[in-house]
């Protein structure tokens, strides 16, 4: 097995190739050749020292991808060696090869590229509890969506947009905002004016915000209408801008925590949310993220692109 592996936090210049025995599945899992890995922010903050590490090191940072099953272990009835698997939520993605629980295996559509799965797992189904689980969302609704040319962003926007609601979207450049735009945003901002263009959109304000950045969380208050919730999913910004929680009382607002790993509970949970994202895709009410790939041996320039934040679309490591 080959793995991108680093053995203490740092910048890109930790990252190296490392090679050791491949590794054997348990009972109820499944060994699988990795064809593409996705990289997420959630890695650059592991290799950071951040996020929390799973193993010892040298650590393998990387969760979400895509392969072919090569063997089985005990107990494993459903599936077969030769079978196209996907997973959002495993950890030591970053490598050739991988242990995969049959419970977090996904069965991909025939239509559907490994590396398109590798690319819109993770992001697709955030999108998909947030749009479904978190709150009811209706038809007609004003929502806005912060780091909306983010991976969730860009699919978030495209899934309300099916379901008629109407969404602003925050990113850092006209670049971005233009491609949110195309997406199905019915407006536009940077971080600078945002809450007060969103008034100029809805001047009640938003019923709900969704926030994955943090330390706007009182540009997101000060964007919600009387009764609104911010949606508090991430922070990509840092920690949390400070607020007194009294204020929440004089608008009725409100601030919902919200986390993937709440509802990815079972392998059919698993399952029927990426068949709900499978079909947006195949009908094309949702459009894949461009993709760029990398060779996993050039795992440490994929890192730095990363980091700039000027990339939009998804990275893919390639064994």
């Amino acid at each position: 097995m080959k793995a991108l592996v680093f053995e203490n936090p740092g910048s890109a210049d930790v990252l190296h190739m490392h090679e050791a025995a491949d590794p054997v599945p348990s009972s109820g899992e499944l060994l699988v050749a990795v064809t593409a890995a996705g990289l997420n922010f959630a890695d650059i903050y592991r290799r950071q020292g951040r996020y929390p590490l799973a193993g010892t090191s040298p650590y393998i940072a990387g969760y979400e991808g895509a392969g072919r099953v090569i063997a089985v272990g005990e107990n494993v009835t459903d599936w077969k060696t030769g079978d196209r698997v996907g997973f959002a939520d495993v950890p030591l993605a970053h490598a050739s090869h991988i242990r995969v629980p049959v419970d977090h295996a996904i069965r991909l559509p025939e239509w559907l590229s490994e590396t398109d799965a590798a690319a819109v797992l993770l992001q697709g189904l955030t999108a998909d509890y947030l749009l479904h689980d978190v709150l009811p969302l209706r038809a007609g609704m004003h929502v806005a969506v912060l780091a909306a040319a983010g991976g969730v962003g860009r699919l978030l926007l495209q899934m309300l947009k099916h379901q008629d609601i109407h969404a602003f979207a925050v990113a850092s450049s006209l670049e971005k905002q233009k491609s949110c735009l195309e997406l199905g945003a019915d407006a536009a901002a940077n971080y600078d004016t945002w809450p007060e263009q969103v008034r100029l959109w809805q001047s009640a304000g938003c019923d709900v915000v969704f926030d994955s950045v943090g330390t706007t969380l009182t540009q997101s208050l000060d964007s919600l209408k009387d009764g609104g919730r911010v949606v508090l999913f991430g922070m990509s910004g840092g920690a949390l801008a400070e607020f007194d929680p009294a204020r929440l009382q004089l608008n009725s607002h409100g601030i919902l925590g919200a986390d993937l790993w709440t509802y990815l509970t079972s392998a059919k949970e698993r399952q029927c949310r990426a068949d709900r994202l499978f079909a947006l895709i195949k009908e094309g009410s949702v459009v894949l993220p461009p993709v760029t790939q990398f060779a996993l041996s050039s795992g440490a320039d994929a890192h730095r692109l990363l980091e700039t934040r000027s990339f939009s679309g998804k990275i893919v490591l390639v064994p």
